[in-house]
This record gives C-alpha cells, sequence and structure tokens, in this order.
C-alpha cells in the first residue's frame, strides 16, 4: 500500500508540475508578444519627453535625460493640433452614433420585421463588401461638391453614416435573439419602435459597443478622403495634421513623437475603457 501510494504522489506531482509548466510558458509567450507592440509606444513616449539634442544624437535613448515636454509646448503654441483633436473628435463621434443607429435600425427591418425582399436586400448588402471604397470617391466628391459641403463636417461623416459591416454584424446578432420576447411585447401592445428601443437595443449592448469601438477607431484614422474634401487648414483632421506638422516643422523628432502619441493616445484610453464589452462581445458572437 505504501508503495502504491508514493506512485500516486509521484505521478500527481509531476502532473501538477506538468500543467504549471504549460502554463508558465504560456503565460511568458503572452506577455512576450504583449511587449513586442508595446515596445513602439514606449519608444514613442520616451523620444516625445526628449531634448532636440538628445533626440536626433545616435543610438537610441529609452530614458529621457533630462526629462523635457518642450515638444508638447511647441506642439500647442505653434500649431493647430488642439483644433484638429476637436475637429477629429466630433467626426468620429458624430459617424459612430449615425452608424449605429442607422446600421441597427436596418438590422432590425431585416431580422425582425416581415416584407418582401428581405433576402435580396441583405444580400446585396452583403454584396457590397466586394466594391472597393476607391471607387465610389470621384462619384461621392462630385456629389458633396454639387451639395455645397466641401470644406464641412458633415462632407466626411454623410457618406459613411451607414456602411454593410455594421448591418451584417448586427443582422447576424438580431437574427439570434429569442422571437418569444418580440411575439410577447406584441401580444403587450408593442409597436415595432417600441419593440426596436425597449427590447432589441438593450439586449445588444455589448455588440453594439464593438461597433462603436471599431467605427470610432477607423473614422478617427481616416485620412484619404478628409483630405479630399477638407480644404482648409483649421478643418483638417489629426491623421492629416500630423503629416502637416512634418512639413511644417523642420527634423524634430519628439515633435513628430509628440504629435503621434496626442493623436493614438485616445485610442488607446478608449479601447482600455471598453474592452471587456469588446470581449463579451466577441465572446457571444462566437457563441451564436
Amino acid at each position: 500500500m505504501s508503495d502504491s501510494s508514493a506512485t500516486v504522489n509521484r505521478f500527481e506531482s509531476f502532473s501538477v508540475g506538468d500543467v504549471s509548466m504549460r502554463s508558465v510558458g504560456v503565460h511568458v509567450v503572452m506577455y512576450g508578444a504583449a511587449l513586442l507592440f508595446v515596445l513602439p509606444y514606449l519608444y514613442m513616449i520616451s523620444t516625445s519627453l526628449q531634448t532636440q539634442q538628445e533626440a536626433v544624437s545616435e543610438g537610441m535613448h529609452w530614458i529621457p535625460d533630462p526629462i523635457t515636454f518642450a515638444a508638447f509646448t511647441n506642439l500647442l503654441t505653434g500649431s493647430l493640433i488642439v483644433q484638429w483633436a476637436i475637429n477629429t473628435l466630433i467626426i468620429a463621434s458624430v459617424t459612430t452614433l449615425l452608424v449605429l443607429l442607422v446600421d441597427s435600425m436596418i438590422a432590425f427591418a431585416l431580422t425582425r420585421l416581415d416584407w418582401p425582399g428581405q433576402r435580396y436586400v441583405l444580400g446585396l448588402i452583403i454584396a457590397s463588401f466586394m466594391v472597393p471604397g476607391f471607387v465610389n470617391i470621384i462619384p461621392l466628391y462630385i456629389l458633396i461638391a454639387d451639395l455645397g459641403l466641401l470644406n464641412n463636417y458633415a462632407a466626411v461623416i454623410l457618406p459613411f453614416a451607414a456602411g454593410p459591416l455594421g448591418v451584417f454584424l448586427l443582422a447576424q446578432f438580431f437574427r439570434d435573439l429569442p422571437h418569444e420576447l418580440q411575439e410577447a411585447a406584441q401580444l403587450d401592445g408593442f409597436s415595432n419602435l417600441r419593440i426596436y428601443t425597449h427590447i432589441i437595443l438593450p439586449l445588444s449592448k455589448s455588440i453594439l459597443t464593438a461597433l462603436a469601438l471599431f467605427i470610432f477607431v477607423w473614422s478617427w484614422n481616416q485620412f484619404l478622403w478628409p483630405l479630399i474634401v477638407l480644404q482648409s487648414e483649421a478643418a483638417y483632421t489629426l491623421p492629416i495634421g500630423v503629416v502637416v506638422l512634418q512639413d511644417n516643422f523642420t527634423y524634430q523628432p519628439a515633435v513628430t513623437m509628440a504629435s503621434a502619441l496626442i493623436a493614438s493616445g485616445p485610442l488607446f484610453i478608449l479601447f482600455l475603457l471598453l474592452q471587456e464589452q469588446l470581449m463579451s462581445a466577441v465572446e457571444m458572437q462566437g457563441v451564436t
């Protein structure tokens, strides 16, 4: 009995050790990969806090000596970066709200209402994924110019107020919601609008948050279309402004990195705030 007990204990110890080593290996790989993604941001922060002499000197200096905020001061006083940040925030926020509203209404109509031609409309929307966005640039520009919207926020927002990606994601999610809830609401006298606002939307917070995050980041990072329709420097967005700064300032790595930090920092903070909702949406999409 004693020999068999010792054998079992050794086996259990080996199993626990094996699982522990595997867990350590997985965590080492994951944290190593995360470090590779974080390194460019750390170097960007470090360079933005360096003096001009240290920033242009040879080699990589990870720890600024001394730490200075001169690059941020030059940006705030010698450029329109604050105005560009406000422009970008307004455009990204309004675009995100419009996409959530319009795409959710379209998805609701395609999945929760009965009317002829639903499948064909959804198929047409999905097929639009195959059309490159660059094909629409010239027609869109002519339309925006004819409407007199050039150099206006609306010129950047309205062409993207609805998109096939949002409709597809929300339609897949709405289709899997229990129809018994809608039937019970209809028996209680709920209108379609009330079902949409009081049942469908509250149950779809996770997927709406994920879509909002994606659209906000995409709209924040837009470059080509705003560059075409925004014709004055005061109306530029941050991605355009960062490029303009490289032409306006002489070679100043600290200023360049500071502008890149201002342009990307809000997105990083937004992801940290919404990461739980984003993970929840991914999990729910995987289950359904």
